[in-house]
């Protein structure tokens, strides 16, 4: 393993900007100066550039396996780490879905051939399969993944029974998808009768509605209170459910945590009309107030992290009547120009784009020495070059769907090298294959 000397970058680590350089060996960060005389096997400078802890995204669906015309490891994790993304969560809606023990392993096994950018793998829960799912190792594993919403095959649990067992007996993380079946399938039915197959898909948040999401989220938040559940409640996207968070507890302290998503901070009900189902996804994005409140929530520390709920489908795929449709839009090779792109704005402070997106997930999963510029920690990090601009645009897309809602916006800052667990994934467009990335643990 080369050893990387980047020379006179300006770090941002807990809450701190200060110029230095930086010295990695056999892998993790060995020392952080004003200025260090080494040899390394690769020089970087660095100066006038920002160096970041490597971005966390705990939400991301790879599509693997089963579902490989649309994406897979080995094709988004080369667009995580080309946006500066080091590690991902992904998630167990795959086929088959993520049920078993056997399966969830033949997950990380693929992943430690393919995966660019670090991983680890939800195991998933259903209504039946509750003794498997906590035989799952809290320490190599991030979490159970709990839709109590709709989700494909066999994975939505709505048994009140399961529900009660999951959070009275479940030692680790439990992430939840919130939103009410019965109030959504409810709605649907009110607009087929209205409109048939044709409607319009400005009608997706009235659908999936704010009232939908409040009841799942909050029932959620009830069980964890009543059984002292780890919870962790993904892709907010209403403005009653931040009363369920608290601000004040620190996050270390915090028993339920929550999550917001860069479209969700992003996009808003209105652009429907532009984009239609290329925003199409679930929890729905909803009416401008929602987002503002979103946006006050991240900055009071009532939502704890910003990921991305990455979920490529085909164009083909996408461009259907609403009921054919597929929820989810393709996000991670952006989330960080989005938001340093808000940064630029002055929406958002460089070290809280930083805190929410690396600090916070590691110590929300309590991922073993990474998500900081830490001496003897882990070296994930990216190099961000605030003087160039990136247009999105098919040509430098590097998800296998090859299309993004963001496709002619240009963002104020270019990612130009990413570092995974000390080697080089991402360098000016190039790609290194040597660079696998590798499975993260926790301290559990």
């Amino acid at each position: 393993m080369k050893s990387i000397l980047i020379k006179e970058g300006l770090l941002v680590n807990r809450g701190k900007t200060f110029t230095a350089d930086l010295l990695i060996k056999k892998g993790r960060i060995e020392r952080i100066a004003p200025s260090i005389h080494a040899r390394a096997d690769i020089e970087i400078s660095a100066a006038g550039k920002w160096v970041l802890p490597g971005v966390i995204d705990d939400q991301v669906h790879f599509r693997e396996p089963g579902l490989t015309h649309k994406a897979d490891i080995a094709s988004e994790a080369r667009a995580a780490v080309a946006g500066g993304t080091t590690s991902f969560m992904e998630m167990p809606n795959t086929r088959p879905p993520t049920l078993t023990q056997e399966l969830l392993e033949e997950k990380y096994r693929r992943a430690a051939e393919v995966s660019l950018a670090n991983y680890s793998f939800y195991m998933g829960v259903s209504n039946d399969n509750l003794n498997e799912a906590l035989r799952t190792d809290a320490q190599r594993v991030c979490g159970l993944k709990v839709f109590m919403g709709s989700s494909t095959g066999n994975m939505l649990v709505d048994d009140a029974q399961t529900l009660e067992a999951i959070f009275s007996r479940s030692p680790m993380l439990i992430a939840t998808h919130c939103e009410d079946e019965q109030t959504i399938r409810k709605n649907m039915q009110r607009y087929r009768e209205h409109y048939g197959e044709e409607v319009p898909m400005r009608c997706h948040p009235e659908i999936r509605s704010a009232e939908a999401c409040y009841l799942s989220s909050s029932l959620a938040v009830n069980l964890a209170q009543k059984h002292g559940s780890r919870l962790h409640i993904l892709h907010l996207s209403t403005q009653k459910e931040l009363e369920l968070f608290e601000a004040k507890t620190p996050l270390k302290d915090k028993r339920i945590t929550a999550e917001v998503c860069v479209h969700h901070l992003f996009f808003s009900a209105e652009d429907y009309e532009r984009l239609g189902s290329f925003i199409k996804c679930n929890p729905a994005i909803k009416a401008p107030e929602h987002r503002e409140a979103l946006w006050q929530a991240l900055l009071d520390n009532r939502l704890d992290i910003i990921a991305t709920d990455h979920a490529p489908h085909t164009l083909e795929e996408k461009n259907q009547t609403y009921f054919k449709a597929p929820s989810g839009l393709p996000l991670v090779q952006h989330s960080l120009l989005l938001m340093l792109d808000f940064y630029a704005k002055g929406k958002i402070s460089l070290p809280r784009v930083v805190e929410k997106m690396s600090h916070a997930p590691a110590e929300c999963f309590q991922i073993r020495e990474r998500g900081y510029l830490d001496e003897g920690y882990w070296a994930d990090i990216v190099i961000v070059n605030p003087h160039k601009t990136h247009t999105v645009s098919r040509m430098n897309i590097q998800y296998r769907c090859g299309w993004s809602p963001l496709e002619g916006h240009t963002f104020p800052a270019q990612i130009e090298t990413t570092i995974v667990s000390g080697q080089t994934a991402y360098h000016l467009g190039e790609f290194s294959q040597a660079a696998i990335g590798k499975r993260l643990e926790f301290n559990r």
